[in-house]
């Protein structure tokens, strides 16, 4: 089994019991996935980005077991170190691990953006919070101005909100 799976079924054994969460982040990975391919991410910065994107929300039941509250800075502040163990336990290279603690710790941050799988990241995760949040036009097209950075990320957004370039 690839790694990118075993990562995935212990991410959904993290998460277990809350569907919504689950089914968030295969979103985020599946259309992080498909823009970095789109974008000829190479193959290592790919795997990077793949395994970030699976694990982005992490922090989100322990900010709320820790502060009530699982707002996107709490997120950040208490998703690298369950990230870390898990993917220290899943045998992932050092150097790999602090660059996903890095993504992790920075999916709700729009500004210092620092590289390819960083804001395809951020895209990504745009893309499905749109829709899961309802955002209205004005709200999307403001993201797709502001965000939006690739190409492939702009065609999506543009496909999936049926928004014109020109926003």
């Amino acid at each position: 089994m690839e790694m990118i799976d075993r990562l995935t079924l212990a991410m959904i054994e993290f998460d277990k019991g809350d569907a919504k969460r689950i089914q968030h982040f295969l979103k985020v990975h599946r259309l992080a996935q498909l823009i970095g391919r789109l974008e000829q991410l190479d193959t290592h910065t790919l795997f990077v980005l793949e395994s970030a994107a699976v694990l982005h929300d992490i922090g989100i039941h322990p900010a709320e077991a820790k502060y009530g509250s699982c707002v996107g800075k709490l997120q950040e502040q208490e998703g690298p170190a369950p990230a870390r163990k898990l993917l220290e336990t899943l045998g992932y290279d050092a150097s790999d691990i602090d660059r996903i603690c890095y993504l992790i710790a920075h999916h709700h941050t729009y500004k210092d953006i620092d590289g390819a799988d960083y804001q395809i990241l951020v895209e990504a995760d745009f893309l499905v919070n749109l829709y899961e949040d309802s955002v209205d036009r004005h709200g999307i097209e403001a993201a797709y101005r502001n965000i939006f950075r690739t190409e492939s990320g702009k065609q999506l957004c543009q496909a999936l909100f049926g928004i014109s370039p020109s926003h």
